[in-house]
This record gives C-alpha cells, sequence and structure tokens, in this order.
C-alpha cells in the first residue's frame, strides 16, 4: 500500500480519496498515469485530491473491489482527514458500492459517475442535456436495487414482499420508461443531424472533423482556424456539445470543420451509445483532423485510445491527418521529427501560436483536393463488404438496386481508388462544381 499527501484544497471545495487497485498485470507507470488522469477528472469536477491510494491485489474482491481490511483502514482515515468523497479509479458494481457505503458512510463514486458528472456540468443544449440523462439512467438503472433496503424488513421469505419492493419496481418502470422516452428523443434528433448533413452534401463542402483525446487542444485549433469563440480550457472535456463553423482553405476551398467532445481512454460504453447522435457527425466527415498532445508522455496510448472509439463507431480507416499539437511544449525537437517521419503526412502545430498553421492548411487542401474525385460505379450485389465501406469511408451521393448489381454515385477517397477501379462505369474530377464552391 502506497500513499501520498497532497496540500490540503482551499475552503469548499468537495475533498475527495482516490482510490485505485495496481493488479501484477499491468505497469505501474499506466496505473499510476491512470491514476493522475483520474486526479485531473477530478479537478475539471471542481474537486479537489487530498489523498490518493493504491493497494496490490491480484484482482478486485467481489464485495469491496478493495481488500475489506483496507476498506475499515481507508474509512477511519476518511474521518479523521474530514474527506467527504472516495473515488475508486474503475467501475464498481452495484454491490460494490452499497458495500463500501456502508463501510465509509462518505459519499462513494467510481470513474463512470465523474466522467457523467463532468459531462452533465458541461452540457449546454438539449441534445447535450439529453444525452447525458440517458446515460445516467443507464448506469442507474441496475443500481436500483439497494436504494430501498431501508424500506424492507428485517426478516426474509414469507412477509418480505413489502414497500421496499414495490416502491423499487415503481421506480424501475419509472426509469425504463424515461429511457424510452429519451431514446426516442434522441432518434428524432439524429434523423434531424441526418437531414442536415443531406443539406450538406448538397452544398458540396467536404466535412472536415476535429477528433483526439481530451485536452489535446481541438477546441483552441478550431478558435485559431475559424476566428470562432469556442469554449477552450486547459480541462478534461471543456467541449461537450459539438461546433461546427465555415473555413475557406487558402486556395478558396470551403470547408466545414467540426469540433467533437474528447476521447478518453475506457470511455463508458453505455456512454459512447447515449452520444452516438453527437458523434455521428465524425463517422460522417469526410476528412478527420486527430489532435495529438505531443507535450502529453503517453501520447502514443492516447492517440491508441481514440483508434478504439472511432472504431466503436465505424470511423477508423478514413481518411485522416495526424496534428501533433503543443510542440511549443515540446523540449525536444527531435521528437517532432521522429512523429513526422513515423506517420507520413501529418503535421506538427501549436495552436495557440500558430506554428505550423501552414502547413496543415497545406496538407487539407492536398488531401482533399485528392479526395474529390466523383465516381458511378456498378458493383455486384456479392461485393457487399465494398459497398458497406464505400458508405463507411466515402461519401455516397445516389444508390440504385438493379437486379444482380448496385448503382452508385459517390466521392471516392484515395485509400479506395484503387478497389473500386474495376467496378467505375463513369467519373469527373468535378473541377468545375469545386471552383463554383
Amino acid at each position: 500500500m502506497k500513499a501520498s499527501h497532497l496540500t490540503s484544497p482551499p475552503p469548499g471545495n468537495e475533498r475527495t480519496l482516490l482510490v485505485g487497485l495496481e493488479r501484477p498485470d499491468e505497469s505501474k507507470w499506466d496505473h499510476a498515469e491512470s491514476l493522475q488522469e483520474l486526479g485531473e477528472l477530478v479537478k475539471s469536477a471542481g474537486g479537489e485530491v487530498v489523498e490518493t491510494m493504491v493497494q496490490r491485489r491480484q484482482s478486485p474482491t467481489a464485495a469491496y473491489y478493495i481488500g475489506p481490511g483496507k476498506a475499515n483502514e481507508l474509512a477511519e482515515l476518511c474521518k479523521s482527514g474530514n474527506i467527504g468523497t472516495v473515488i475508486f479509479n474503475d467501475e464498481l458494481s452495484p454491490a460494490q458500492s452499497r458495500n463500501l457505503e456502508k463501510v465509509f458512510e462518505r459519499k462513494i463514486l467510481d470513474r463512470t459517475q465523474l466522467i457523467l458528472d463532468i459531462f452533465a456540468q458541461r452540457a449546454k443544449s438539449k441534445e447535450g442535456k439529453l444525452q447525458i440523462e440517458l446515460a445516467q439512467l443507464q448506469y442507474l438503472l441496475p443500481r436500483l436495487t439497494g436504494m430501498w433496503t431501508h424500506l424492507s424488513r428485517q426478516s426474509g421469505g414469507i412477509g418480505m414482499r413489502g414497500p421496499g419492493e414495490t416502491q423499487l419496481e415503481v421506480d424501475r418502470r419509472r426509469v425504463q420508461e424515461r429511457i424510452a422516452r429519451l431514446s426516442r428523443e434522441l432518434g428524432e434528433v439524429r434523423q434531424q443531424r441526418s437531414t442536415q448533413r443531406a443539406g450538406r452534401l448538397r452544398q458540396h463542402w467536404p466535412i472536415v472533423s476535429l477528433v483526439g483525446y481530451t485536452n489535446a487542444g481541438k477546441s483552441t485549433l478550431l478558435n485559431r482556424m475559424t476566428k470562432a469563440e469556442v469554449y477552450a480550457a486547459d480541462q478534461l472535456f471543456a467541449t461537450l456539445d459539438p461546433t461546427t463553423r465555415q473555413f475557406i482553405l487558402p486556395n478558396k476551398q470551403k470547408l466545414l470543420l467540426t469540433d467533437t467532445v474528447g476521447f478518453l481512454k475506457e470511455l463508458p460504453h453505455h456512454l459512447i451509445e447515449s452520444f452516438k447522435a453527437t458523434l455521428e457527425e465524425v463517422a460522417e466527415a469526410d476528412l478527420l483532423l486527430h489532435v495529438v498532445d505531443l507535450s502529453h508522455p503517453l501520447y502514443e496510448q492516447q492517440m491508441a485510445a481514440v483508434q478504439v472509439v472511432l472504431e466503436e463507431l465505424n470511423a477508423w480507416g478514413k481518411q485522416m491527418i495526424v496534428v501533433f499539437n503543443k510542440i511549443d511544449r515540446v523540449p525536444n525537437p527531435a521528437l517532432v521529427e521522429q512523429c513526422l517521419h513515423h506517420y507520413p503526412g501529418s503535421v506538427a502545430i501549436s495552436a495557440v501560436t500558430g506554428e505550423g498553421l501552414p502547413e496543415l492548411f497545406g496538407e487539407i487542401e492536398h488531401q482533399v483536393k485528392s479526395w474529390l474525385l466523383r465516381v458511378k460505379l456498378v458493383i455486384p450485389n456479392h461485393l457487399t463488404a465494398l459497398v458497406a465501406e464505400l458508405h463507411r469511408v466515402g461519401r455516397v451521393l445516389d444508390v440504385q438496386y438493379r437486379g444482380d448489381a448496385v448503382a452508385l454515385t459517390a466521392h471516392v477517397p484515395p485509400q479506395l481508388q484503387g478497389k473500386v477501379k474495376p467496378y467505375v462505369v463513369e467519373e469527373e474530377k468535378d473541377e468545375k462544381k469545386r471552383e463554383m464552391t
């Protein structure tokens, strides 16, 4: 067991204890980084970390996550240290949460609840609030069982079916009904977004989405490029609601630039599900700008975490420019050169100072120009994987089914042009349309 004592927080801030479990199969560095990130999440939520405790175990205990003896020890620490909130670095089971609350007699949260709380604070639009409420209710539903034990009787068996269970069933039904209603409302939002995207397609403006780990500098880059005033701060999840702005490249090519919610390692699945309406902007984009905080010591792990989320959104494989940001904070210039060499077509910038932006604009121009090949294709029905890939990484403008084949008109990105070449029946560079836009 290790403990690190931090300076006392200013009055009024919620005093918290962080608890992590270090398993033999994970490196100490990764675990320390994960706990540091949890501390940043607490800071973003408005709390102060007073203590960080780590226990080494083969696996979590079913009852308390940590060992029962350690749970009692930490409960005494909270009482003596006037700590009101205990936050665990993994998602707790409903039983673990209930048992820990009995031992600690303090507010018990896990990583997922903390993220949901931050999202709830940051949601400004009606859509964002709907998405957060849905995610919170989906998290709450399996945890309702223990919330009415104070109404149940001590004895079990016959005669046990009393007001506690009745109230539980009422609440469970209400939560399920609310989840269904929110899902319907978000379905309507997704339909509205689909209509908006169809309008953008008719404009023939390429759609570029900024993606990346939370706090990588996406909003700062959007502000720098478009002179917008999107909220940007050095904290996790500063941006929650998506923002789309028009941007004109130096070659006069117009495009739409969209900022999105930041990704996080082990982002809860039901949170991704709730935010599908928002994150579809990523799946529908023509080009992704993957913004990476190169000053972060674990930037490679953060890039891998972004890939996991993109795969879940069915957006991995789209045309992408890796944008290494915050180079003004990188003390070793050799690291910048190494990354640019390792990722062909990548650029290094500072969204704060503007360094490297001309190179970024030039790369976007190159990518968009090579992307705007419009073709008419006739693909045999049995090549369903190719048709699906076209929908996923290209822009399909028209589809017609002709017996044993599918006829499509689509913009095809460079990486697919070789695959579709045998099925091209007509193609054009679309120069006239690009000149008009």
